[in-house]
């Protein structure tokens, strides 16, 4: 079993922070990601919003990987949430629902406000291997290897959305209208060759963005 633990303090606001934790999907740093569905979403007695939510990934073994060790190369995985505004915290765990003899991986985030105003993202993860044959170590290292890389992806994929909740704070931006931030973005940001290509073209992750967020 191996563990990951890190925290990243935003200067937005926790609201903001929250909205755009849930509109993270699609962005130029998350073409791993097939789909998102939600589930189901209810509020409780106490007031919290609870939200399930379905998400199919992609993803590759590492070289030295048995045949066969995985049916396919994707995974489901399921994304339950609970927010409470009153106090102005988010928790949410995420787990694979298939392969999990291979490799389980159990992510816990939790969101909450500081009395700067910022907010705080704390986040712990769980890498557990029951594939055996003397693999089960290499693999967990596998999966924390790849977690560590990726996180850093999805704090930018992120980065990318509260850049367009505070492009939007600022200057009406409707469904179908024209975007200069959009355009700026895509020409200044500084991400990396992959995902710079993935901007250029319009099929890519990027691609999508613009077109969800201005249709053509």
């Amino acid at each position: 079993m191996k563990f990951f633990s890190q925290s990243f303090l935003y200067d937005d606001p926790w609201s903001i922070v929250s909205l755009a934790f849930f509109m993270r999907y699609p962005n130029p740093y998350a073409s791993h990601v097939l789909s998102c569905d939600v589930v189901s979403r209810t509020v409780s007695p106490s007031g919290t919003l609870q939200t399930t939510r379905l998400i199919l990934k992609s993803g590759s073994l590492p070289r030295w990987a048995p045949q066969g060790i995985v049916s396919r190369a994707e995974s489901w995985v399921i994304e339950e949430s609970e927010v409470d505004p009153n106090g102005r915290v988010m928790r949410c765990t995420t787990k694979n629902l298939d392969h999990v003899k291979a490799l389980s991986v159990e992510e816990r985030i939790v969101l909450s406000q500081q009395q700067d105003g910022r907010s705080l993202l704390s986040t712990e993860a769980r890498f557990v291997s029951a594939f055996g044959w003397g693999l089960t170590k290499s693999i967990e290292n596998h999966g924390l290897t790849r977690f560590k890389a990726n996180i850093q992806r999805s704090r930018q994929g992120l980065s990318v959305i509260l850049n367009l909740i505070r492009q939007s704070r600022t200057q009406p931006m409707t469904l179908g209208a024209p975007s200069s931030f959009l355009d700026s973005y895509s020409s200044n940001s500084d991400a990396s060759a992959e995902g710079r290509n993935e901007q250029k073209g319009e099929g890519g992750s990027w691609g999508k963005l613009k077109s969800w967020i201005r249709p053509s």
